[in-house]
């Protein structure tokens, strides 16, 4: 049977990891994406491999296309395309929240920080739930982008590679995120929100 929160009240069975407040979110994202583990590695490793591919693709158009055409793609490559994908990665992270169970599913944005989210008030996620809605819009839209990367001619090829890019890496309070778990080993994990409080909550079960 699925948790609630006031489960995770229990004293004898959890206790509290951490308490993050929405507003303290990117020095959160900054701290973990530091702290070294297999999961925060290979996320950089990603995000070299597809600067890496961008760089190929653009080392493979030059002297085919005239300048404007490669700079018109630039752009798209690195502002206009990112965001557009900003309402589609959020839809995705919305999917997997529905699938497991959660129903008062929040889509946010503070644009001090420069961040959107997606929340689901109250719903308690043990570490496999929470990792798929973590992972979901990363996988399916680096998925996609490969794929037209692979077959599109040469121009798109440049503009996609670079979106590839540009999106992994704003998946980096994603990754951060999961960081959590991947420096806490061996724990079993529960999370929760309160979107009214714009505040979100770890526990640990003994």
């Amino acid at each position: 049977m699925a948790l609630k929160v006031e489960d995770l009240e229990d004293q004898s069975r959890y206790r509290q990891l951490l308490k993050i407040d929405y507003a303290d979110l990117v020095p959160f994202v900054l701290e973990y994406l530091r702290k070294r583990s297999w999961l925060i590695l290979s996320f950089w490793a990603l995000c070299i491999f597809f600067l890496g591919n961008a760089v190929l693709v653009r080392v493979n158009i030059e002297g085919h296309y005239q300048f404007r055409y490669i700079f018109k793609h630039t752009l798209l490559g690195l502002i206009v395309f990112p965001i557009l994908l900003i309402p589609v990665h959020e839809l995705l992270h919305i999917i997997p929240y529905y699938l497991t169970g959660a129903r008062n599913i929040r889509i946010g944005m503070d644009l001090k920080q420069y961040m959107f989210y997606v929340t689901a008030h109250r719903y308690v996620a043990n570490e496999k739930q929470f990792r798929l809605v973590a992972l979901f819009p990363f996988m399916i839209v680096s998925a996609g982008l490969l794929f037209l990367v692979f077959y599109l001619p040469g121009l798109w090829k440049w503009s996609l590679s670079l979106v590839l890019f540009v999106h992994a890496t704003m998946c980096a309070g994603d990754f951060a995120l999961l960081n959590f778990y991947a420096v806490h080993p061996g724990k079993k994990i529960y999370t929760w929100d309160d979107a009214d409080e714009k505040t979100a909550y770890f526990y640990e079960e003994f």
